[in-house]
């Protein structure tokens, strides 16, 4: 075969190659939305500013750390194959512990899009904001918002300049003005609920 009829040929099977992402018509993993689902109940009605006493604290980490342990089984095992599954699984490891974890719900994020879950992209930027500021970096979309004891609420370390709002709104993230706005009406609302000092 020549160099140039061989070039063909692979030319050709690279055109024709189906995309390693092509969409499954599996139904969503019911164990990953039962995960998924006592994740989120956990933290509703936990607010910024508001301090959840030791005890819950331990408890819901400890849970958090169970239900990652069943996610990986899942993901490990073939069990996840939607969209929605993956989506599940990013706010799983959004909630972890290690730059580790929000690496690896990025790329849960990641893959729930290319699955075709149109949901997935602020979980996308968020898990990567959490990993870029939680191994030393700056956010870049704004998603996380740090309250740390006795200080304000803040956006920072926040590089606002790589990324233009055109991009924020395309994956879901509230433009740099939205989230300013946002901010100060928490640090209002922290503020109203810290006690007063007592007067002299």
């Amino acid at each position: 075969m020549t160099r140039l009829l061989l070039a063909s040929v692979l030319c050709l099977t690279f055109a024709v190659a189906e995309p390693a992402f092509a969409r499954d018509a599996a139904p969503d993993n019911a164990t990953m939305a039962e995960i998924f689902n006592a994740d989120q109940a956990v933290r509703k009605g936990i607010s910024l500013g508001q301090k959840p006493d030791r005890a819950f604290v331990e408890r819901m980490n400890a849970d958090d750390a169970a239900r990652r342990v069943q996610t990986r089984a899942l993901l490990e095992s073939g069990a996840l194959k939607t969209g929605e599954d993956f989506r599940k699984a990013a706010f799983v490891f959004q909630h972890g512990q290690r730059p580790e974890d929000f690496l690896l719900a990025h790329s849960l994020a990641v893959a729930a899009a290319a699955r075709g879950s149109t949901e997935a992209t602020w979980i996308a930027a968020a898990s990567l904001d959490r990993y870029l500021q939680m191994t030393g970096g700056s956010q870049i979309y704004g998603t996380q918002t740090i309250a740390r004891q006795g200080e304000a609420p803040t956006l920072d370390p926040y590089n606002r300049d790589l990324v233009p709002d055109v991009l924020r709104t395309a994956l879901g993230v509230p433009t740099l003005a939205q989230q300013q706005a946002k901010l100060e009406a928490v640090q209002k609302a922290v503020k109203a609920a810290q006690p007063t000092p007592p007067k002299p």
